[in-house]
């Protein structure tokens, strides 16, 4: 326990303890301790100690769920879930349990959605504690339900995803077994929240092998479920000389793929940036998508607003989309307009799609390498200066405000970006020159 938050959960095991209760970590932390992974998941507490108990040796407790018997202990500043052992009876709504009854530690794990999950440790005598068959399926590299694998998942439908996550991050197989339950079940994932749901989707997409995931969430039918503008890339021709990878959805798939560790923003982009395809596809001289980048960036929020996502996501993700097409003309724009496309705040972002993107389909990185270097050689200062003029100097100078302040305003911060203006004076010289009061 090197760690405060290490600490700070053997410290909650330790006066359980004391006081005759049975304390152990349970789930993801141990499995990726097991993994030898650094504990990079929420360390939860599993215990015999009833909530009231619980409430009673701590003195910051906060009651989340006090029905399932699962209370937030906060130690040192750091919120711990401590849940009493449990059995689950029945769950009509397919996401929460009808009603639990406190159990022992080996009932508890067998309620457990994944063999690799449903492990306890005793950080007191420094042991795993494995009724499941949790080890032999890490060294298998197996995700296989806990029991009845169709009871598992009709008792939370988000588990589905969840398989899919862990197969995806760890690179192991679903069992087969566990794959059958979770193809036959894939419609009732409509029945969980869209917030639950987002929040699985958005961590396979910041994680690692999106690409598989996605691959998966197809054939298992989820994905025509939760992202059904995803699912209909599929059998979305593309022109081979820019595209040998093959239609929408197989490039799309290479682009999650060649993601390096990317921000929320790259990643949502990535897969949505031409999700306006199917819509804008025409056949003249060629295959032609005219506008999906506009379109695209419609859908994508729509989608995103579907999924409950936050809104400085979606408005990110929706400028990622609409501006991706515009690396094309990079080379060509004036400095001023190249200004303000370096400028935005999702640049940075839009920077690593056109990369995946390009690398997905004819593998040119030229645009990409010319911004870079604009990048470079441009600070930042000069890429996004302060105005040299505002309203305020255009009203001193007797102008009435009214439409023609941004068209003024407009023109003179242009000549700016061009280092055709470069003071204040100059500015006004220009309005008096240019624009009469």
């Amino acid at each position: 326990m090197t760690t405060p938050k290490e600490a700070a959960a053997l410290d909650i095991v330790k006066v359980l303890a004391a006081h005759g209760h049975r304390a152990l970590f349970a789930g993801g932390c141990v499995r990726d301790m097991v993994m030898g992974e650094p504990f990079t998941a929420d360390i939860d507490i599993a215990t015999s100690a009833p909530p009231q108990t619980v409430r009673a040796l701590f003195d910051h407790v906060i009651p989340v769920g006090e029905h399932f018997g699962v209370e937030i202990v906060m130690r040192d500043g750091i919120p711990f879930e401590v849940a009493t052992f449990r059995r689950d009876i029945g769950s009509a709504d397919g996401r929460h349990p009808d009603s639990v009854e406190f159990a022992d530690e080996k009932e508890d794990a067998l309620r457990r959605d994944f063999t690799i999950n449903g492990m306890f440790f005793d950080p007191v005598a420094a042991a795993v504690l494995d009724y499941v068959g949790g080890r032999a399926d890490i060294e298998k590299g197996l995700v296989r339900a806990i029991g009845d694998a169709g009871q598992r998942f009709t008792e939370d439908y988000l588990r589905m995803v969840r398989a899919i996550r862990f197969s995806a991050r760890f690179g192991f197989a679903i069992e087969h077994h566990t794959w059958a339950a979770l193809a036959d079940n894939a419609a009732g994932i409509a029945r969980i929240s869209a917030e639950r749901v987002f929040a699985e989707l958005d961590k396979i997409l910041c994680g690692p092998h999106a690409d598989r995931a996605l691959v998966l969430l197809h054939e298992s039918g989820l994905l025509a479920v939760v992202l059904p503008e995803v699912e209909s890339l599929r059998g979305v021709e593309q022109p081979r000389e820019f595209h040998p990878e093959g239609d929408v959805f197989a490039h799309t798939v290479r682009a999650l793929s060649l993601l390096a560790n990317p921000t929320q923003v790259a990643a949502w982009g990535a897969l949505l940036h031409d999700i306006g395809k199917p819509a804008t596809m025409a056949v003249s001289d060629r295959i032609r998508f005219s506008n999906h980048d506009r379109v695209g960036a419609t859908m994508a929020a729509l989608l995103l607003r579907r999924l409950k996502a936050p809104n400085s996501l979606l408005e990110s993700v929706c400028e990622v989309v609409d501006n991706h097409m515009n690396f094309i003309n990079v080379t060509k724009m004036r400095l001023s307009t190249l200004k303000r496309f370096l400028s935005r705040p999702t640049i940075d972002d839009e920077l690593e799609v056109h990369r995946v993107d390009c690398l997905a389909s004819h593998g040119d990185l030229s645009n990409y390498t010319f911004v870079k270097e604009k990048r470079a050689e441009l600070p930042v200062e000069e890429i996004k200066p302060p105005a040299l003029i505002s309203g305020k100097d255009l009203i001193e100078l007797g102008y009435k405000p009214g439409p023609l302040f941004g068209k003024i305003l407009g023109e003179a911060y242009d000549l700016q970006l061009e280092n055709k203006l470069t003071s204040r004076e100059e500015a006004v010289e220009w309005v008096k020159n240019n624009y009469k009061n």
